[in-house]
């Protein structure tokens, strides 16, 4: 199969508050679909609902092993401006496996299209940030050059977020953004993961929708991460 994935890193369990399966049920359905890495990587405190930040203090009492797949247990932060702020603090973040940084409507209302592609270019800038989150989401217009420029410079990866090409997603014009986003990773050669943004544990792991469109423009293998675990490894915090 082109673009074969041994990994999910964008998933969700209930203690994001708007998902519906422990971690244990998630883990093993990723175990049974032949996954050999999942990401589990909460909301952050800004979002209604969520856990607190004790939540994500305390992960180091979780095993990073189980059903015989390897977890990276970390967050989804919210970017909550164009300074790149996000809603945990560094002495958290450090001890995240891996950390996503996406906006999202109730933690930061779209702004100008300058502001919006420089709260992405400026959470680039944190170290402990591995990749951003669905930046195909059409209510916040960015320009995509300048991110992958930036995605470049600060060796982050960009997610194909393949629930945002869902038609009942509230993201706009993901699959026009995801194109521009994707013929620019080729002409810069900056690498994308595929990831599910999983509420529901069924869904791990699901990339139909993703692979179709790198199909449809013959994207580079190479730059695909989910193809292997060595492909992923220097771009999350915990060695694996």
């Amino acid at each position: 199969m082109r673009y074969s994935s041994v990994l999910d890193l964008h998933t969700h369990t209930v203690a994001s508050g708007h998902a519906y399966c422990s971690l244990r049920e998630m883990a093993k359905v990723a175990s049974e679909k032949g996954l050999e890495v999942l990401g589990v990587t909460e909301h952050a405190p800004g979002m209604p609902g969520t856990c607190h930040q004790y939540y994500f203090d305390n992960l180091r009492v979780v095993p990073r092993e189980m059903y015989g797949i390897q977890l990276l247990l970390g967050s989804e932060v919210n970017i909550l401006d164009a300074r790149g702020t996000v809603d945990l603090p560094e002495r958290t973040l450090e001890r995240m496996d891996v950390v996503i940084a996406s906006l999202h409507i109730p933690c930061m209302k779209p702004g100008s299209k300058l502001e919006n592609t420089e709260s992405y270019l400026n959470v680039m800038k944190n170290p402990y940030v591995n990749i951003i989150g669905h930046p195909d989401d059409g209510r916040y217009e960015i320009d995509y050059e300048a991110l992958v420029q930036g995605a470049k410079e600060y060796g982050k990866v960009l997610e194909l977020n393949n629930h945002s090409m869902e038609p009942d997603c509230n993201r706009q014009n993901a699959v026009e953004n995801d194109r521009e986003m994707l013929e620019l990773c080729k002409k810069y050669q900056v690498p994308v993961v595929m990831d599910s943004d999983a509420h529901f544990d069924l869904l791990i792991g699901e990339f139909d929708l993703a692979r179709n469109l790198l199909k449809k423009l013959d994207f580079p293998e190479e730059l695909v991460l989910n193809r292997s675990v060595d492909a992923i490894r220097k771009y999350v915090n915990r060695k694996i």
